[in-house]
Protein backbone atom coordinates (compact mmCIF):
# COMPACT_ATOMS: atom_id res chain seq x y z
CA UNK A 1 0.00 0.00 0.00
CA UNK A 2 1.01 3.44 -1.04
CA UNK A 3 2.33 5.76 1.76
CA UNK A 4 2.22 9.28 2.98
CA UNK A 5 6.12 9.11 2.70
CA UNK A 6 5.34 8.39 -1.16
CA UNK A 7 3.74 12.03 -1.38
CA UNK A 8 8.20 13.04 -1.18
CA UNK A 9 8.30 11.14 -4.46
CA UNK A 10 5.44 12.90 -6.27
CA UNK A 11 6.02 14.94 -9.09
CA UNK A 12 3.02 16.17 -10.33
CA UNK A 13 0.08 17.15 -8.21
CA UNK A 14 -3.27 18.60 -8.52
CA UNK A 15 -4.65 21.13 -5.70
CA UNK A 16 -7.84 21.99 -5.52
CA UNK A 17 -9.14 24.49 -3.00
CA UNK A 18 -12.78 25.29 -2.05
CA UNK A 19 -15.41 28.54 -1.84
CA UNK A 20 -15.76 28.35 1.86
CA UNK A 21 -11.80 28.75 2.13
CA UNK A 22 -11.25 31.36 -0.83
CA UNK A 23 -13.43 33.73 0.23
CA UNK A 24 -13.64 33.32 3.94
CA UNK A 25 -17.14 32.22 4.12
CA UNK A 26 -18.51 34.13 1.41
CA UNK A 27 -16.57 37.54 2.78
CA UNK A 28 -15.15 38.31 -0.63
CA UNK A 29 -11.89 36.71 -1.90
CA UNK A 30 -9.33 36.03 1.16
CA UNK A 31 -6.19 37.73 -0.70
CA UNK A 32 -4.11 36.65 2.60
CA UNK A 33 -5.00 33.43 2.51
CA UNK A 34 -4.17 33.42 -1.56
CA UNK A 35 -0.76 34.76 -0.61
CA UNK A 36 0.19 32.00 1.91
CA UNK A 37 -1.24 29.46 -0.73
CA UNK A 38 0.54 30.46 -3.79
CA UNK A 39 4.08 30.85 -1.61
CA UNK A 40 3.48 27.24 -0.57
CA UNK A 41 2.91 26.10 -4.10
CA UNK A 42 6.11 28.66 -5.19
CA UNK A 43 8.33 26.03 -2.53
CA UNK A 44 6.54 22.95 -4.00
CA UNK A 45 7.58 23.82 -7.10
CA UNK A 46 11.03 24.65 -5.91
CA UNK A 47 11.27 20.99 -4.93
CA UNK A 48 10.25 19.83 -7.85
CA UNK A 49 6.78 19.01 -7.98
CA UNK A 50 4.66 20.53 -11.31
CA UNK A 51 1.28 22.06 -9.82
CA UNK A 52 -1.87 22.05 -11.70
CA UNK A 53 -4.29 24.48 -9.22
CA UNK A 54 -8.01 23.76 -9.69
CA UNK A 55 -9.73 26.63 -8.08
CA UNK A 56 -13.28 27.31 -6.78
CA UNK A 57 -14.43 30.59 -5.67
CA UNK A 58 -15.82 32.40 -8.72
CA UNK A 59 -19.56 32.34 -8.36
CA UNK A 60 -19.07 33.16 -4.78
CA UNK A 61 -16.46 36.28 -5.53
CA UNK A 62 -18.90 37.28 -7.97
CA UNK A 63 -21.91 37.14 -5.73
CA UNK A 64 -20.06 39.50 -3.55
CA UNK A 65 -18.96 41.96 -6.31
CA UNK A 66 -23.12 42.10 -7.30
CA UNK A 67 -23.93 42.63 -3.58
CA UNK A 68 -25.64 39.19 -3.32
CA UNK A 69 -26.34 37.83 0.25
CA UNK A 70 -27.57 34.44 -0.93
CA UNK A 71 -26.23 31.96 -3.74
CA UNK A 72 -28.95 32.19 -6.68
CA UNK A 73 -31.03 29.09 -8.71
CA UNK A 74 -30.94 30.09 -11.78
CA UNK A 75 -28.87 29.12 -13.82
CA UNK A 76 -28.35 32.08 -15.68
CA UNK A 77 -27.62 34.30 -12.73
CA UNK A 78 -25.15 32.04 -11.12
CA UNK A 79 -23.22 32.10 -14.96
CA UNK A 80 -23.51 35.83 -14.65
CA UNK A 81 -21.83 35.43 -11.04
CA UNK A 82 -19.44 33.53 -12.47
CA UNK A 83 -18.67 35.34 -15.15
CA UNK A 84 -18.08 38.66 -12.80
CA UNK A 85 -16.05 36.62 -10.00
CA UNK A 86 -13.62 34.92 -12.54
CA UNK A 87 -11.98 38.19 -12.85
CA UNK A 88 -11.31 38.71 -9.76
CA UNK A 89 -9.98 35.34 -8.80
CA UNK A 90 -7.81 34.81 -11.76
CA UNK A 91 -6.53 38.56 -11.20
CA UNK A 92 -5.74 37.29 -7.60
CA UNK A 93 -4.09 34.48 -8.34
CA UNK A 94 -1.78 35.97 -11.32
CA UNK A 95 -0.38 38.81 -9.66
CA UNK A 96 0.63 36.81 -6.22
CA UNK A 97 2.39 33.82 -9.11
CA UNK A 98 3.93 36.69 -10.76
CA UNK A 99 5.82 38.45 -8.00
CA UNK A 100 7.61 35.03 -7.35
CA UNK A 101 8.17 34.87 -11.67
CA UNK A 102 5.95 32.28 -12.47
CA UNK A 103 3.40 32.65 -14.92
CA UNK A 104 -0.15 31.18 -14.86
CA UNK A 105 -2.98 30.29 -17.25
CA UNK A 106 -6.70 29.93 -16.83
CA UNK A 107 -8.49 26.95 -18.37
CA UNK A 108 -12.02 26.78 -18.39
CA UNK A 109 -13.37 23.38 -18.97
CA UNK A 110 -16.44 21.71 -19.54
CA UNK A 111 -17.99 17.64 -18.93
CA UNK A 112 -17.92 17.95 -23.11
CA UNK A 113 -14.37 19.02 -23.14
CA UNK A 114 -13.41 15.63 -21.17
CA UNK A 115 -15.91 13.46 -22.27
CA UNK A 116 -15.35 14.03 -25.91
CA UNK A 117 -11.78 12.38 -27.13
CA UNK A 118 -10.45 14.68 -29.72
CA UNK A 119 -11.46 17.35 -27.11
CA UNK A 120 -10.25 15.48 -24.06
CA UNK A 121 -6.81 14.97 -26.15
CA UNK A 122 -6.71 18.83 -26.71
CA UNK A 123 -6.86 19.76 -23.29
CA UNK A 124 -4.53 17.01 -21.94
CA UNK A 125 -1.63 18.41 -24.54
CA UNK A 126 -2.74 21.87 -23.55
CA UNK A 127 -2.33 21.37 -20.10
CA UNK A 128 1.05 19.20 -20.65
CA UNK A 129 2.38 21.75 -22.77
CA UNK A 130 1.62 24.19 -19.78
CA UNK A 131 3.69 21.98 -17.56
CA UNK A 132 6.07 22.09 -20.02
CA UNK A 133 7.04 25.44 -20.25
CA UNK A 134 7.00 26.03 -16.05
CA UNK A 135 3.39 27.64 -16.29
CA UNK A 136 0.97 26.91 -13.71
CA UNK A 137 -2.20 26.15 -14.89
CA UNK A 138 -5.45 27.64 -12.94
CA UNK A 139 -8.39 25.36 -14.02
CA UNK A 140 -12.04 25.93 -13.32
CA UNK A 141 -15.44 24.84 -14.62
CA UNK A 142 -16.68 27.14 -18.01
CA UNK A 143 -19.66 27.96 -15.84
CA UNK A 144 -20.72 30.84 -17.98
CA UNK A 145 -21.39 28.19 -20.77
CA UNK A 146 -22.39 24.90 -19.30
CA UNK A 147 -25.92 24.12 -18.77
CA UNK A 148 -27.34 21.51 -16.10
CA UNK A 149 -27.04 18.71 -18.09
CA UNK A 150 -23.48 18.76 -18.72
CA UNK A 151 -21.67 20.65 -16.12
CA UNK A 152 -19.55 18.40 -13.13
CA UNK A 153 -21.75 19.78 -10.33
CA UNK A 154 -18.50 20.33 -8.38
CA UNK A 155 -14.88 21.15 -8.70
CA UNK A 156 -13.84 18.13 -6.22
CA UNK A 157 -15.38 16.02 -9.42
CA UNK A 158 -13.21 18.63 -11.87
CA UNK A 159 -10.29 18.07 -9.97
CA UNK A 160 -10.34 14.39 -9.80
CA UNK A 161 -10.70 14.42 -13.86
CA UNK A 162 -8.12 16.64 -14.42
CA UNK A 163 -6.08 14.23 -11.79
CA UNK A 164 -6.88 11.67 -14.62
CA UNK A 165 -6.32 13.82 -17.14
CA UNK A 166 -2.56 14.78 -16.48
CA UNK A 167 -1.82 11.54 -14.82
CA UNK A 168 -1.17 13.21 -11.42
CA UNK A 169 0.66 11.31 -8.62
CA UNK A 170 -1.68 12.79 -6.21
CA UNK A 171 -4.77 14.69 -5.45
CA UNK A 172 -4.77 17.71 -2.78
CA UNK A 173 -8.57 18.62 -1.75
CA UNK A 174 -8.37 21.62 0.80
CA UNK A 175 -11.19 22.65 2.25
CA UNK A 176 -13.04 23.68 5.49
CA UNK A 177 -12.54 20.21 7.46
CA UNK A 178 -9.89 18.57 9.39
CA UNK A 179 -10.52 15.49 6.83
CA UNK A 180 -12.87 12.50 6.71
CA UNK A 181 -14.49 11.96 9.89
CA UNK A 182 -15.91 8.37 10.81
CA UNK A 183 -18.99 10.71 11.59
CA UNK A 184 -20.45 14.22 11.07
CA UNK A 185 -17.87 15.64 13.47
CA UNK A 186 -20.42 18.85 13.38
CA UNK A 187 -23.15 16.24 15.40
CA UNK A 188 -21.05 14.12 17.18
CA UNK A 189 -18.10 15.77 19.71
CA UNK A 190 -16.13 12.30 19.71
CA UNK A 191 -15.80 11.22 16.02
CA UNK A 192 -12.49 10.67 14.87
CA UNK A 193 -10.48 11.61 12.10
CA UNK A 194 -9.92 8.68 10.14
CA UNK A 195 -5.94 9.59 8.78
CA UNK A 196 -5.88 6.89 6.34
CA UNK A 197 -7.91 4.63 4.09
CA UNK A 198 -8.51 3.14 0.69
CA UNK A 199 -10.65 5.11 -1.70
CA UNK A 200 -12.65 2.21 -2.64
CA UNK A 201 -13.93 1.18 1.24
CA UNK A 202 -17.30 1.21 0.67
CA UNK A 203 -18.02 1.24 4.65
CA UNK A 204 -16.46 5.36 4.03
CA UNK A 205 -20.15 6.13 2.37
CA UNK A 206 -22.18 6.14 5.44
CA UNK A 207 -19.27 8.25 7.17
CA UNK A 208 -19.69 10.94 4.39
CA UNK A 209 -22.86 13.63 4.28
CA UNK A 210 -23.55 16.70 1.97
CA UNK A 211 -22.24 20.00 1.84
CA UNK A 212 -22.56 22.31 5.05
CA UNK A 213 -22.14 25.69 3.33
CA UNK A 214 -24.61 27.82 1.22
CA UNK A 215 -20.97 28.54 -1.21
CA UNK A 216 -20.01 25.10 -2.41
CA UNK A 217 -21.52 22.11 -4.23
CA UNK A 218 -19.78 19.94 -3.05
CA UNK A 219 -19.46 17.98 0.93
CA UNK A 220 -17.56 15.22 1.99
CA UNK A 221 -19.43 12.68 -0.09
CA UNK A 222 -18.28 14.39 -3.53
CA UNK A 223 -14.95 14.50 -2.12
CA UNK A 224 -14.71 10.55 -1.62
CA UNK A 225 -16.36 10.21 -4.91
CA UNK A 226 -13.25 12.29 -6.19
CA UNK A 227 -11.23 10.07 -4.51
CA UNK A 228 -12.64 7.31 -6.16
CA UNK A 229 -12.51 9.04 -9.69
CA UNK A 230 -9.09 10.00 -9.01
CA UNK A 231 -7.83 6.86 -7.92
CA UNK A 232 -8.94 5.40 -11.44
CA UNK A 233 -5.54 6.26 -12.90
CA UNK A 234 -3.41 5.57 -9.31
CA UNK A 235 -3.61 8.97 -7.97
CA UNK A 236 -3.84 9.36 -4.02
CA UNK A 237 -5.95 11.50 -2.84
CA UNK A 238 -5.25 13.94 0.61
CA UNK A 239 -8.58 15.92 2.13
CA UNK A 240 -6.98 18.33 4.33
CA UNK A 241 -8.07 21.65 6.48
CA UNK A 242 -6.43 24.73 4.46
CA UNK A 243 -6.02 27.16 6.94
CA UNK A 244 -3.54 24.57 8.57
CA UNK A 245 -0.03 26.51 8.60
CA UNK A 246 2.39 25.50 5.83
CA UNK A 247 -0.57 22.41 4.97
CA UNK A 248 0.96 21.92 1.15
CA UNK A 249 4.52 22.03 2.35
CA UNK A 250 3.89 19.45 5.37
CA UNK A 251 1.71 16.94 3.49
CA UNK A 252 4.57 17.30 0.91
CA UNK A 253 7.24 16.42 3.97
CA UNK A 254 5.13 13.35 4.53
CA UNK A 255 3.29 15.00 7.39
CA UNK A 256 -0.13 13.28 8.97
CA UNK A 257 -2.41 16.28 7.88
CA UNK A 258 -5.89 15.26 7.02
CA UNK A 259 -7.43 11.83 5.53
CA UNK A 260 -5.15 10.35 2.71
CA UNK A 261 -7.31 7.52 0.55
CA UNK A 262 -4.94 5.49 -1.23
CA UNK A 263 -5.47 3.58 -4.82
CA UNK A 264 -6.14 0.14 -5.01
CA UNK A 265 -2.92 0.28 -7.54
CA UNK A 266 -0.10 2.20 -8.37
CA UNK A 267 -0.12 5.40 -11.37
CA UNK A 268 0.84 3.77 -13.89
CA UNK A 269 -0.67 0.27 -13.62
CA UNK A 270 -4.24 2.01 -12.95
CA UNK A 271 -4.07 4.02 -15.57
CA UNK A 272 -2.94 1.09 -18.24
CA UNK A 273 -5.69 -0.94 -17.18
CA UNK A 274 -8.39 1.44 -17.65
CA UNK A 275 -7.09 1.57 -20.96
CA UNK A 276 -7.01 -1.98 -22.03
CA UNK A 277 -10.25 -2.51 -20.55
CA UNK A 278 -12.66 0.11 -21.10
CA UNK A 279 -12.07 1.06 -24.72
CA UNK A 280 -13.97 1.00 -27.90
CA UNK A 281 -11.47 0.30 -30.68
CA UNK A 282 -12.20 1.93 -34.03
CA UNK A 283 -9.23 0.68 -36.31
CA UNK A 284 -5.88 -0.77 -35.93
CA UNK A 285 -2.24 -0.04 -37.18
CA UNK A 286 -0.41 -2.66 -38.26
CA UNK A 287 3.77 -2.33 -37.73
CA UNK A 288 6.77 -3.14 -38.50
CA UNK A 289 8.75 -5.67 -36.48
CA UNK A 290 11.18 -2.54 -35.41
CA UNK A 291 7.77 -0.91 -34.27
CA UNK A 292 6.83 -3.89 -32.32
CA UNK A 293 10.31 -4.71 -30.45
CA UNK A 294 10.49 -1.08 -29.35
CA UNK A 295 6.85 -1.17 -27.73
CA UNK A 296 7.10 -4.51 -26.49
CA UNK A 297 10.79 -4.24 -25.13
CA UNK A 298 11.43 -0.57 -24.65
CA UNK A 299 7.71 0.70 -23.69
CA UNK A 300 8.51 3.93 -26.09
CA UNK A 301 5.81 5.52 -28.36
CA UNK A 302 4.50 4.49 -31.43
CA UNK A 303 6.10 6.93 -33.88
CA UNK A 304 4.79 7.00 -37.40
CA UNK A 305 7.90 5.60 -39.25
CA UNK A 306 6.91 1.91 -37.65
CA UNK A 307 3.63 1.89 -38.91
CA UNK A 308 3.08 -0.04 -42.26
CA UNK A 309 -0.50 0.06 -43.26
CA UNK A 310 -3.93 1.87 -41.21
CA UNK A 311 -7.33 0.09 -41.44
CA UNK A 312 -10.75 1.47 -40.31
CA UNK A 313 -11.51 5.12 -40.02
CA UNK A 314 -11.15 6.83 -36.38
CA UNK A 315 -11.18 10.16 -35.09
CA UNK A 316 -8.28 12.08 -33.69
CA UNK A 317 -7.96 10.64 -29.32
CA UNK A 318 -10.27 7.18 -30.75
CA UNK A 319 -8.55 4.10 -29.75
CA UNK A 320 -7.17 1.45 -32.15
CA UNK A 321 -5.12 -1.65 -32.06
CA UNK A 322 -1.66 -2.11 -32.69
CA UNK A 323 -1.28 -5.21 -34.42
CA UNK A 324 2.14 -7.18 -35.99
CA UNK A 325 2.67 -8.69 -39.48
CA UNK A 326 0.54 -11.13 -38.94
CA UNK A 327 -2.08 -9.15 -37.53
CA UNK A 328 -1.98 -9.93 -33.97
CA UNK A 329 -2.84 -7.88 -31.48
CA UNK A 330 -0.07 -5.93 -29.25
CA UNK A 331 -1.01 -3.04 -27.89
CA UNK A 332 -3.93 -0.22 -28.08
CA UNK A 333 -3.88 3.30 -27.47
CA UNK A 334 -5.74 6.74 -28.06
CA UNK A 335 -4.21 7.93 -31.31
CA UNK A 336 -2.78 12.03 -32.05
CA UNK A 337 -4.18 11.89 -35.89
CA UNK A 338 -7.01 10.50 -37.57
CA UNK A 339 -6.88 7.81 -40.23
CA UNK A 340 -6.61 10.15 -42.92
CA UNK A 341 -3.54 11.74 -41.79
CA UNK A 342 -2.23 8.66 -40.47
CA UNK A 343 -1.92 7.19 -43.74
CA UNK A 344 -0.21 10.30 -45.21
CA UNK A 345 2.09 9.97 -42.44
CA UNK A 346 2.68 6.69 -42.12
CA UNK A 347 6.64 4.93 -42.90
CA UNK A 348 7.66 8.73 -42.28
CA UNK A 349 9.61 10.22 -39.60
CA UNK A 350 8.82 12.62 -37.17
CA UNK A 351 10.32 15.28 -38.63
CA UNK A 352 8.68 15.46 -41.99
CA UNK A 353 5.10 15.39 -40.35
CA UNK A 354 5.09 19.38 -40.71
CA UNK A 355 6.36 19.36 -44.66
CA UNK A 356 3.21 16.32 -45.13
CA UNK A 357 0.17 18.02 -43.12
CA UNK A 358 1.24 21.43 -42.80
CA UNK A 359 1.03 21.17 -39.37
CA UNK A 360 2.92 19.16 -35.67
CA UNK A 361 -0.17 18.27 -33.19
CA UNK A 362 2.73 15.26 -31.88
CA UNK A 363 5.61 13.22 -32.63
CA UNK A 364 4.27 10.46 -31.83
CA UNK A 365 1.45 8.52 -33.47
CA UNK A 366 0.70 6.94 -29.96
CA UNK A 367 2.23 8.60 -26.90
CA UNK A 368 3.81 5.93 -24.65
CA UNK A 369 1.41 7.48 -22.04
CA UNK A 370 -1.87 6.26 -23.63
CA UNK A 371 -0.99 3.21 -24.91
CA UNK A 372 -0.62 -0.30 -23.18
CA UNK A 373 0.93 -3.76 -24.24
CA UNK A 374 -2.08 -6.45 -24.48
Amino acid sequence: MRQRTDLQQSKRWVVKIGSALLTADGAGLDREAIHDWVAQMVALRARGIELVLVSSGAVAEGMMRLGWLSRPHALHELQAAAAVGQMGLVQAYESNFQRHGIHTAQVLLTHDDLSDRQRYLNARNTLRALLEFGVLPVVNENDTVVTDEIRFGDNDTLAALVANLVEADALIILTDQAGLFDRDPRRHADAQLLHEARASDVSLDKMVGGSAGELGRGGMLTKLRAARLAARSGAGTVIAHGREAQVLERIADGGRLGTLLLPEQETQAARKQWLAGHLQLRGSLRLDAGAVKVLRESGRSLLPVGVVAVEGEFDRGEAVACVDESGREIARGLVNYDAAEARRIMGRPSRELESILGYVGEPELIHRDNLVLT
